[in-house]
């Protein structure tokens, strides 16, 4: 999981950020989505977008979490998850013509994970 990134994490900073990643995931609520990059900032680790995909992916039980309700930036779903755009619309997540989220009115900020 570690090994794009040797000379940035130790170990446990590695071990750290899976967990908060994790607990950040489950508690995006249904209806809505975040970033992964929102995720990575929230975890302390704002450049490390691409890590949190990977924390969801390859971290067994990840998959009991709503690891569908985290699109990119702009919207778009995983590639090759065709069934995260079915899981999202039962939840009431719109889509805009271009395929992506309508982040508008289901994203999730930082600001809406703090006290």
């Amino acid at each position: 999981m570690l090994k794009d990134y040797p000379d940035k994490m130790t170990a446990e900073q590695a071990r750290t950020f899976r967990d908060d990643v994790l607990n950040i995931v489950a508690q995006i609520p249904a209806g809505r989505v975040t970033t992964y990059g929102e995720i990575a900032a929230l975890a302390g680790w704002p450049s490390h977008s691409r890590m949190v995909g990977r924390t969801l992916r390859y971290t067994p039980g990840a998959e009991l979490l709503p690891c569908h309700r985290v699109v990119n930036k702009e919207g778009r779903t995983a590639p090759g998850w065709s069934r995260q755009r079915q899981l999202l619309e039962a939840e009431g997540v719109s889509f805009c013509p271009n395929g992506h989220v309508d982040m508008k009115r289901h994203a999730l900020r930082m600001a809406d994970f703090l006290p």
